[in-house]
């Protein structure tokens, strides 16, 4: 699978080391920076991922930052783009069984390397349940204005 994977420099460090365990297990990894872990703004690396996924050339993205919160933000500004904040695998396992998530987020901050692998393992591993949560979905991307009664 092509995964994009990005990060702000609170998060470089963890993206170092998810970047190569990735092409250990198996996928093509299009690591869309920073390069160092010198200040940058979390939103053009979000936007950027999100732009990757969109056009088809990445399947799937990982976004990390110091919390995961705010590159999230970023990445569904994109209508494309469904990207859940995980902190431990079932969270990532529903994300893409009930939201079809295309990407997900991960707070440097929060989690280690072992649980933000543990996550993506799920992400990945997981496909969507179709069915039910078809026209939930299609909403995300589609949002239509309407009542709702009580």
């Amino acid at each position: 699978m092509r995964i994009a994977i990005a990060s702000d420099h609170a998060a470089f460090a963890l993206k170092a080391q998810l970047a190569p365990w990735l092409r250990a297990e198996g996928h093509e990894v299009i690591d869309l920076g920073p390069a160092t872990d010198t200040r940058v703004d979390y939103p053009d690396f979000g936007y950027k991922l999100a732009d990757c996924v969109a056009s088809g050339q990445a399947e799937r993205g990982v976004a990390l930052c110091g919390s995961g919160i705010g590159i999230s933000i970023a990445v569904n500004r994109n209508p494309a783009l469904r990207c859940a904040l995980v902190h431990e695998p079932l969270s990532a396992q529903l994300a893409r069984e009930h939201g079809d998530a295309n990407a997900i987020a991960l707070g440097a901050r929060l989690i280690g390397i072992e649980m933000a692998q543990a996550c993506i393992t799920a992400f990945l591993a997981t496909d969507f349940a179709g069915g039910r949560h078809c026209a939930r979905v299609e909403k995300l991307s589609h949002p239509v204005v309407s009542g709702v009664a009580a």
